[in-house]
């Protein structure tokens, strides 16, 4: 059944148009990840289909008597309320009801003398809870709230940091009963395991979902249809975002075929006018007019693409060194003891609930915190770029281009190349026009391109990057990420985005609870995989009297077999095997690729190619956490 239709709606902010002629129609039971270029539109386009914002021309139709509960980048809230009213507050009445149950039960709580109004009212509220069917609302209310890290529902919106305000107002649009949900970035600021909640509870949710993140999984497991704005209409994909990934391929390809066949259709016509032909006849008039066509048509225009090509100063052997590093705030224990020397080519993701201490550890490193007791050291030829959640630095009444010419005038390239600071701008997808603005007139998506060009340029040899994925499209991800793949020096990322630490990071660091930090091989899925195992394995086993002996906090252990052994004869045969077999799954990766560039519009081989792509994958993904199993025995 059709929820909503889109029909021919277009938008322009002053000289700048951001879509047109979109159409497309949403069922009540469709999945849709919105994608596209910072600019491009996207939270625009949700605006319009919540009904926040009208569209220049066109219209959007929803069916009669459904609602959709929509969660925009900055939600307006009202300071003094308590979280509990933020997200039980709504003009529908049952939520009204449940709303005015939870505050009269808080008063009963704290109340004082006679309390039997109280009572009396709590029991008529009850009574009409139970007429209404509302008790599953008021118990759904309750595990979003616990998911969400949501504790103090007595504390004061005024009071909350923006994540926390973020995370009342994704709670509040999940809770308020719907038919469809309009999410504009719901995994900003959630930690990996919210994110894993919500993810399943979307999967869950009987209604229409259309949202807009850059969490390339989160998509690739909820979405069952992408739309991209491509900066002038709207294109629609079936799939996750790997399907999308694949179709996308297929398309520019064929573009490439067909602008290929264009340019050699212009030059045979070109070689017929040169030959003098003389235009009397139609069929010759046509002919020409032909030609002129095929010249002076306008060839699809190159997409632009950020581009980083920043070297890394030398580093030295002596790096960053953490000795019993311990770090509390109050009554919470951050960092107990911490122990860590940052070796050359370390490649660490942090990971740990919201407000355990992973943002606590970058400042200790930046020197904008210091530690309770212990040192950290830094090595006389580091350099620190610090990429911190708040942009701190940047300077709302700067203009862009001031803003990077404090730092330098001329920029050194990777390959020592030296450009100038309007030229850099323009790399990162600042034009001519664009970097006199105020930065106060930035998006949150370019502040933050501006702010990373900024920790780039200096040429870091330590990259600290906290959360880098909120605010930034994927096209500027896939970008950024390309970079640290080949990035030279150290690099330290906390980041909620299981894509992100899959693709760069080679450790991952967990915070526990009490300050212990335990360190694993791999990435983020292999980290998964391995805490699977661990968890199945002490389930299978009896349950001993005795606690089992904890390593020392001093030390970040691996999570590996508590007592360490060597690999048997069998097991050494099997590793060489595991390395035999991985490198042909590469290889055969890396020809299915080229097969599938060269597939162009054939469907049915894109589709096999791509079934073929996934199943070695997954096999590749099961070998590699094999292999690192054994590697760490060998």
């Amino acid at each position: 059944m059709i929820l909503l239709t889109v029909e021919g709606i277009g938008k322009s902010y002053g000289l700048k148009r951001l879509f047109e002629e979109v159409s497309f129609g949403i069922d009540d039971r469709d999945k849709i990840g919105i994608i596209g270029a910072n600019g491009s539109g996207k939270s625009t386009l949700m605006k319009i289909l919540a009904g926040a914002e009208t569209p220049d021309a066109g219209k959007v139709m929803v069916s009669k008597e459904k609602k959709i509960s929509y969660l925009p980048q900055d939600s307006p809230y009202n300071p003094e309320d308590t979280v509990l009213e933020a997200v039980l507050k709504s003009g529908d009445k049952v939520m009204a009801l449940i709303c005015e149950y939870e505050l009269t039960l808080e008063a009963l709580e704290h109340a004082e003398g006679d309390q039997t109004a109280l009572i009396e009212k709590m029991t008529d509220l009850s009574h009409e809870l139970d007429a209404s069917g509302a008790w599953d609302l008021e118990s759904n209310a309750k595990v979003v709230l616990g998911k969400l890290g949501l504790n103090d529902l007595t504390a004061r919106m005024g009071t909350l940091s923006g994540g926390q305000r973020k995370r009342v107002a994704l709670a509040h649009a999940l809770v308020v009963p719907s038919d469809a949900l309009i999410l504009d970035e719901p995994t900003n600021h959630l930690d990996a395991d919210s994110v894993e909640w919500l993810e399943n509870y979307i999967k869950r949710y009987a209604g229409a979902v259309i949202l807009i993140t850059h969490d390339r999984y989160f998509l690739d497991r909820v979405a069952t249809r992408m739309i991209e704005l491509d900066g002038r209409t709207a294109l629609t994909y079936t799939g996750g975002y790997a399907s999308y990934l694949v179709q996308k391929a297929a398309e520019e390809e064929q573009a490439v075929r067909d602008e290929r066949k264009r340019n050699a259709l212009a030059r045979q016509e070109l070689e017929w006018m040169r030959t003098g032909a003389k235009a009397r006849t139609t069929k010759q008039k046509a002919r020409m007019q032909r030609a002129e066509a095929l010249v002076y048509a306008p060839s699809k225009e190159k997409k632009q693409e950020m581009e980083i090509g920043f070297g890394a100063e030398r580093l030295g052997n002596k790096i960053i060194e953490f000795h019993d590093v311990s770090k509390s705030y109050g009554e919470k224990k951050l960092l107990r003891d911490f122990d860590y020397m940052l070796e050359k080519g370390d490649r660490i993701g942090i990971i740990g609930p919201n407000g355990s201490g992973k943002t606590t550890l970058l400042e200790m490193i930046a020197g904008r915190v210091k530690p309770d007791s212990g040192r950290i050291e830094i090595g006389p030829t580091v350099k620190i770029g610090y990429y911190d959640q708040e942009s701190r630095n940047l300077d709302d009444s700067k203009r862009v281009i001031e803003y990077i010419k404090e730092e330098a005038e001329q920029i050194k390239t990777k390959d020592g190349t030296l450009v100038s600071a309007a030229k850099m701008l323009e790399r990162f997808l600042f034009s001519g026009a664009a970097q006199y603005n105020p930065i106060g007139n930035l998006s949150g998506g370019e502040r933050r391109r501006l702010y990373l060009l900024r920790q780039l340029i200096g040429a870091p040899n330590v990259l600290l990057l906290d959360e880098p994925t909120n605010d930034l499209d994927i096209p500027t991800l896939r970008v950024l990420e390309d970079y640290l793949d080949t990035f030279p020096g150290c690099l330290v990322v906390v980041s909620h985005d299981r894509y992100i630490l899959d693709r760069t990071v080679e450790h991952v660091f967990v915070f526990e609870d009490d300050g212990i930090v335990r360190r694993y091989p791999g990435n983020y899925s292999v980290y998964l995989e391995m805490k699977a195992s661990v968890a199945a394995a002490e389930k299978s086993q009896p349950q001993k009297k005795e606690p089992a002996p904890q390593p020392k906090p001093s030390t970040p252990p691996v999570a590996a077999s508590p007592k360490q052994r060597k690999l048997n004869s069998k097991e050494k045969r099997e590793l060489e095997q595991l390395e035999q077999a991985i490198a042909e799954a590469e290889e055969r990766q890396e020809s299915i690729n080229r097969e599938l560039a060269a597939a162009g519009s054939d469907f049915e081989a894109v589709q096999r190619l791509g079934d073929e792509l996934h199943k070695i994958q997954a096999k590749l993904d099961r070998d590699m956490t094999r292999w690192s199993e054994l590697a760490e025995l060998e």
